[in-house]
C-alpha cells in the first residue's frame, strides 16, 4: 500500500501563527520551514526595496514591499522577500485582507546559506514563479554580491544575465530604472 504524502493547504498555516522564529511557505502542496533571516539577507531586502521604491516615486508607476505573502491558491502560498507591483496590478491582486492573489510583476529572492534553501529558490520558486506568469525573477547573492536575472521568454521565465557588484542592473520592466549591483549589498 502506497502512503500518500501530507499536502498542506493555506488553511494549515494557522497551526504555525504564533511562531516569530521561523517563515512557513507551502509550495504544490509541500511545506518549507525556514529559520527567520541572517542580517545580510534582511539588510540586503531593505536595500533592494528601497532602490525600487525611490524609482517607483520618481515615475508614480507602482510600489515594492518587503516579505509580502502570495496567496496563488491553496497549494501555493509563498512569502518572497521583495516583490514590486504596478499600480494597476496591485488594485487587481490584493484581497480585502491585503495578501497578494496573484503575481506582481517584479519577485526578488535573497538567497540564503545552505543546499536546501538554495535550490528552493533557485528551482521550486523558479517553476512557481514561471507557471504564475511573473514577468521577472532576481536572485540577489548578498554573499558573492550578485544577481541572476530571469526574464519571461516563450511563457516561462530563463535567466538573461548574471550581474556581478560592479555591474548596471536595468530592466525593461522598469523603464528608465538602473542601480549599480554593489547598491544592493
Amino acid at each position: 500500500m502506497a502512503i500518500s504524502p501530507v499536502r498542506w493547504t493555506s488553511a494549515d498555516l494557522e497551526l504555525f501563527a504564533g511562531d516569530r522564529k521561523n517563515r512557513y511557505e507551502i509550495i504544490d502542496g509541500e511545506l518549507f520551514v525556514t529559520k527567520s533571516p541572517h542580517w545580510g539577507h534582511q539588510s540586503s531586502c531593505a536595500k533592494i526595496v528601497t532602490v525600487l521604491n525611490n524609482w517607483s516615486d520618481t515615475t508614480g508607476l507602482g510600489t515594492a514591499a518587503i516579505a509580502p505573502g502570495i496567496i496563488f491558491s491553496d497549494a501555493d502560498n509563498v512569502i518572497p522577500d521583495v516583490v514590486w507591483a504596478s499600480n494597476e496590478n496591485l488594485e487587481i491582486l490584493l484581497d480585502e485582507a491585503g495578501h497578494l492573489t496573484g503575481s506582481p510583476e517584479l519577485v526578488v529572492e535573497v538567497l540564503s546559506p545552505g543546499e536546501k534553501n538554495e535550490k528552493r529558490d533557485r528551482e521550486t520558486k523558479l517553476k512557481l514563479y514561471s507557471v504564475q506568469g511573473v514577468q521577472e525573477y532576481w536572485i540577489c547573492d548578498y554573499i558573492h554580491k550578485k544577481v541572476e536575472v530571469y526574464r519571461r521568454q516563450q511563457a516561462t521565465l530563463k535567466l538573461v544575465a548574471t550581474l556581478f557588484h560592479q555591474d548596471e542592473l536595468t530592466t525593461p520592466l522598469l523603464p528608465g530604472f538602473s542601480c549599480l549591483v554593489s547598491q544592493l549589498f
